[in-house]
């Protein structure tokens, strides 16, 4: 079982994301990533660390299938999801503020100036911008806009337009899309088809690769009403889908614009295939499961390993209707992990934190709950080269050593991983270690539960909002009981789940990220720094405050190549590891996917998305020799 995906980039192209010691790791790294870039020439593409793929003349993104027939419906169970989305109810469809549930995949609704490239880590191409030209001290970027974009409603998509989203984000918006624009100065419209984005210099280089990603709102229909999460009506959009058929809480559509103005770019041919994209919203994961074998829903990732394990053995999938197979993931750093939320005084102590991890039996768990199917997670970026391993090497230490003084200890030696245990689910040397350093923190035992000298108990609840849950993380809290911890499991819905999320209520909550593969100083200020532990709705779901954590994230910001990054984000993965604000949870190696035979797809998937409902088609002669055409 996986924890809720809540990404700081979206599954589709779009390439949304989703922050006072820095002065001591800048010397090691200058600035100025994108040195390389000719400045005042309009570029039809941008790139962090190297040429661009695609010329200026390219036809197509080499993974899509430019010949894929478009119609079909494509009824799914989305996977991974971003800002205020909820998978498992709706009351809004902007999804671009805090607050709210929004359904997924409203983003793609919305052109932006920008795609991503699913097959290159940091590169991205025009959709609404014709093209981008790059001040000489890049600190501005102009774009020119294509004068056939257009919304829904066929009034033109206008530099007036990106203007007023980008201030309007930035003043308004979510904090995966606001603290992105922390640097930015101005947005203006020179004139109705050219945009010029400002920063102040202090933002990344690699900044301007998120933020030319964001969805594009109409300033005329925000003049009329409200920018907040009150309606449940979907802001005028210009993508390649509009909201059809909505029930809400239960039922979105999508259905494919069949005008679509950008419907022939180089960026959208071969991609966006099915005539509607339908979510159906379940209460809970074995409801949508029963579903997916009525054949009610058509396509699912499994997220629980008891049933990929045991559950597909019905009639369908034993007739070879449904198809069950592993896709490898992307080529991502990962992270998924339970947050200890420091903005409550018991869990400020460190061995406190390293107490409670030691009571999860992940060995006991793998072998009895998962079936196997998962790997034990250390690092807040696995599956990447930025997992730090061994001790830190000599660029790690240029890094490391201005800061020792603020750093644990064991940043310095192997990095920091939490112990195996026996296997046994309660393992006892595991536990007598915990009890350890909870008595050093000042926890005594006081009858069956631990005390602190205010004659308080440690309490440490774990907010979940799905049953799965509450099985896997119940042998821990028991664990948690038998060395005095006052543990428990409070199970909530969906909606109440994400508001307390947002609001930071709670003591332990369980979260994933997909992080980009380029990652940026911006993108980890919403995570990790100590400015977004107060802004509520951003992923700092611990409260991380570290003047040493700030340092290493800000470094991020000066790297000019991929090795310098790696460097970074290598240290500052021993500094997570060793702090464990965030508890790592387990991953898997592939995607776990399961569906009925109707679709066609181009293989091998790209290096960089998993897109099934943009890069998949209706396949009209398996549907109709499994009864479904």
């Amino acid at each position: 079982m996986t924890i809720a995906v809540v990404p700081a980039l979206s599954v589709s192209r779009r390439h949304f994301l989703a922050g006072a010691a820095a002065t001591a790791a800048t010397p090691l790294l200058p600035r100025r990533a994108l040195a390389s870039i000719a400045t005042g020439t309009p570029l039809h593409g941008l790139s962090a660390f190297g040429d661009l793929k695609y010329p200026k003349t390219f036809t197509n993104f080499d993974y899509v299938n430019v010949d894929a027939p478009k119609g079909g419906t494509f009824n799914y169970g989305p996977s991974q999801w971003v800002f205020n989305q909820n998978p498992y109810t709706f009351n809004t469809l902007n999804s671009f503020v805090a607050r709210g549930d929004a359904p997924p995949r409203i983003e793609i609704c919305f052109d932006s100036l920008m795609v991503s490239a699913l097959d290159e880590p940091d590169s991205i191409y025009g959709l609404v911008a014709e093209s981008v030209a790059v001040s000489a001290d890049r600190n501005s970027f102009t774009f020119r806009l294509r004068p056939e974009a257009r919304f829904h409603d066929g009034s033109p998509l206008t530099a007036q337009d990106a203007a007023f989203t980008y201030t309007q984000l930035k003043k308004d918006g979510h904090p995966d899309l606001l603290l992105p624009l922390t640097e930015m100065t101005e947005a203006v419209a020179i004139d109705p088809a050219t945009l010029r984005l400002s920063f102040s210099g202090k933002q990344s280089d690699r900044t301007i690769l998120d933020v030319s990603t964001f969805p594009i709102l109409s300033k005329a229909y925000f003049d009329k009403v409200p920018f907040d999460s009150s309606r449940l009506e979907l802001p005028l959009g210009s993508g390649p889908y509009r909201v059809g058929l909505m029930r809400p809480g239960q039922t979105i559509e999508y259905e494919r614009v069949a005008d679509y103005w950008g419907r022939d770019l180089a960026v959208n041919r071969g991609i966006y295939n099915f005539d509607r994209l339908r979510i159906e919203f379940y209460g809970d994961r074995q409801a949508a499961f029963e579903a997916f074998k009525k054949g009610e829903v058509h396509y699912r990732e499994e997220a629980t390993s008891r049933l990929w394990a045991t559950g597909y053995d019905f009639p369908a999938r034993n007739a070879g209707k449904v198809v069950q197979r592993e896709f490898p993931s992307e080529k991502r750093p990962s992270m998924q992990a339970i947050a200890l939320n420091q903005r409550l005084e018991r869990f400020r102590d460190v061995r406190v934190r390293r107490a409670i991890a030691m009571c999860f039996d992940f060995e006991w768990t793998n072998k009895a709950l998962f079936y196997g199917l998962y790997e034990r997670s250390q690092s807040s970026f696995e599956k990447s080269d930025f997992k730090a391993s061994g001790a830190p090497g000599e660029a790690e230490l240029a890094l490391l050593e201005p800061l020792r003084d603020r750093l644990p200890p064991e940043v310095f030696g192997e990095a920091w991983s939490l112990p195996a245990s026996d296997g046994s689910g309660r393992d006892r040397k595991l536990l007598r270690e915990a009890r350890r350093l909870l008595a050093e923190a000042g926890w005594k035992p006081a009858g069956t539960m631990l005390r602190n000298a205010a004659n308080e108990t440690l309490r440490a609840e774990i907010l979940v909002d799905d049953e799965g849950f509450v099985r896997i993380y119940s042998p821990w809290v028991e664990n948690m009981k038998a060395i005095g911890i006052d543990a428990s499991i409070r199970m909530v819905d969906s909606a109440q789940h994400q508001a307390r999320q947002a609001d930071f209520d709670f003591d332990l909550i369980s979260m994933a990220v997909s992080f980009s593969p380029s990652p940026t100083r911006e993108s980890m200020d919403g995570i990790f720094h100590s400015r977004s532990a107060a802004l509520n709705g951003s992923r700092n779901l611990p409260g991380t405050i570290d003047p040493a954590v700030d340092a290493l994230v800000e470094a991020i910001d000066r790297v000019t190549d991929r090795a310098q990054l790696t460097t970074v984000m290598r240290a500052l993965d021993r500094v997570l590891r060793a702090r464990m604000d965030w508890i790592p949870s387990w991953y898997s190696a592939n995607h776990r996917v399961a569906f009925w035979d109707m679709f066609g797809f181009k293989e091998p998937k790209p290096d960089y998305g998993f897109a099934t409902e943009t890069l998949w088609w209706f396949d009209r002669d398996k549907a109709a020799a499994i009864g479904k055409g």
